[in-house]
C-alpha cells in the first residue's frame, strides 16, 4: 500500500474518520426531516446496515487490508464515472431524505411485516456484497485496473459479471420500505439506470485493460440479473 493510506495505522484512521462521517450523515438524513428520534424504522435500518458492515470491516482489516485501502479510493479516472458518482450521491440524498419527511407527516403506513421483510432483504443484499469482497481483493470503489490484477470468475462472479451491484440494488430498492415509506419507492428505481451506465463504462475499461476479461464476458453472459441482463 504505497499511497496516502500507506501504513495500517493510517488506513485505520482514514476508515474511522469516514465511518464516523457516514454515520453522522445517516443520522442527519433520517432524523432531521423526521423532526424526532422516535423513528424506530430508521434505528432498525441503521443496525441492519451498520453492524454487519463493522464486522466485515474488522474482518477485512485483518485478512485483506489492501482491499480496504482500495475501497477508500474515491477519485474516478473516467469522466462518465465521475458523473455517475455525482448522480448516485444525489439519488442517495433524495431516497434517504423522503422517509424522514414521510415519518414527520404520516404519509405512509407500511405494515410491520413489510418493514421487517425489507430489512431482511437489505441484509441479504449486504451479504452478497460481502461475498464479492471476500472473493475479489481488487474490488475497488473506483473503476481502475492494477498491474497485477487478474480476472475473478469464481463464487458470485460465476453467476453474473457484476454481483456487487446486484447486492447494492437489492439493498437500496428495499431501503424505502425498511424505513417505512411508500413515497421513497418512487425515486428508488433510479439507482438501476445509474448502475447500468456505470457497468457499461466499467466493462469497456476492463475489456481494454484487464487481460482475460473479454473471454470472461463470453463465459459469463449476464451482467447483473441471471436470465435477464
Amino acid at each position: 500500500m504505497n499511497n496516502a493510506h500507506g501504513s495500517k495505522g493510517g488506513l485505520i484512521k482514514t476508515v474511522s474518520v469516514r465511518w464516523l462521517g457516514f454515520v453522522i450523515v445517516l443520522v442527519a438524513l433520517f432524523f432531521l426531516p423526521a423532526g424526532t428520534f422516535d423513528y424506530w424504522e430508521a434505528w432498525v435500518y441503521m443496525l441492519v446496515l451498520l453492524v454487519p458492515a463493522v464486522v466485515v470491516l474488522f474482518y477485512l482489516l485483518r485478512k485483506d487490508p489492501a482491499l480496504v485501502e482500495r475501497r477508500m479510493r474515491t477519485r474516478e479516472r473516467e469522466a462518465l464515472q465521475r458523473l455517475v458518482v455525482l448522480l448516485s450521491y444525489l439519488w442517495f440524498v433524495l431516497v434517504f431524505l423522503i422517509p424522514g419527511f414521510d415519518r414527520r407527516f404520516g404519509w405512509s403506513d407500511v405494515p410491520l411485516g413489510v418493514v421487517i421483510a425489507a430489512d431482511v432483504l437489505v441484509f441479504v443484499g449486504y451479504l452478497i456484497v460481502f461475498l464479492v469482497l471476500r472473493e475479489n481483493s481488487y474490488a475497488s470503489r473506483v473503476v481502475d485496473v492494477e498491474r497485477e490484477q487478474k480476472v475473478v470468475s469464481t463464487g458470485p462472479y460465476s453467476v453474473v459479471r457484476h454481483p456487487m451491484y446486484m447486492g447494492v440494488i437489492v439493498m437500496y430498492l428495499m431501503t424505502p420500505l425498511a424505513l417505512g415509506s411508500y413515497w421513497a419507492l418512487i425515486p428508488a428505481p433510479l439507482i438501476i439506470p445509474i448502475l447500468v451506465a456505470r457497468i457499461r463504462n466499467e466493462e469497456q475499461v476492463l475489456a481494454k485493460e484487464l487481460p482475460g476479461y473479454s473471454g470472461y464476458m463470453q463465459k459469463v453472459i449476464y451482467r447483473l440479473i441471471p436470465g435477464i441482463w
